[in-house]
């Protein structure tokens, strides 16, 4: 019977070899937040990228696809998906511009703006209660190195 191994105590860290990278950690706490955050985003019927597009239209009320498109840093072909979904669900309007009819601002509609409002309160408490294992202090931390990372760092 010496050749099968016993299981693995499963109190063990089986990715310990991996748990050294920053990176690493950085992807397991964005899988936890993610996965959350669809939960939550479900009551609304959003994805996480149409809650952000939802989300900076109603922010920035007549900014362009180009600039929005920009502000998710996705391709402006992969924002026409997230536009046409948002628009067919009545939360905004592609208006023309005046000074240059091909281009089209985005508005929200009333629709766009109470779903975006409802969807922010409830990501605040998603946010809210996931990262409670924080003190203030800890989180201000985390926000500052993650600017800090996201600024500074070269790809």
């Amino acid at each position: 019977m010496d050749a099968i191994a016993e299981a693995p105590d499963q109190t063990a860290e089986t990715d310990r070899h991996l748990s050294a990278f920053i990176g690493y950690a950085m992807k397991r706490a964005l899988s936890i937040v993610q996965a959350d955050f669809a939960r939550t985003l479900a009551d609304y019927d959003l994805r996480a990228v149409s809650f952000s597009a939802l989300s900076i239209i109603v922010g920035e009320p007549g900014l362009t696809q180009t600039q929005l498109a920009d502000a998710l840093q996705i391709e402006r072909s992969n924002l026409v998906t997230i536009i046409d979904e948002l628009a067919g669900r009545n939360l905004i309007i592609r208006a023309p511009v005046a000074q240059d009819r091909r281009r089209h601002a985005l508005m929200p509609t009333t629709a766009g703006k109470q779903l975006a409002a409802a969807a922010q309160a409830s990501a605040i408490d998603h946010e809210r209660r996931l990262f409670a294992c924080l003190t203030e202090g800890e989180r201000a931390e985390l926000q500052r190195i993650l600017r800090k990372f996201r600024k500074e760092a070269v790809v």
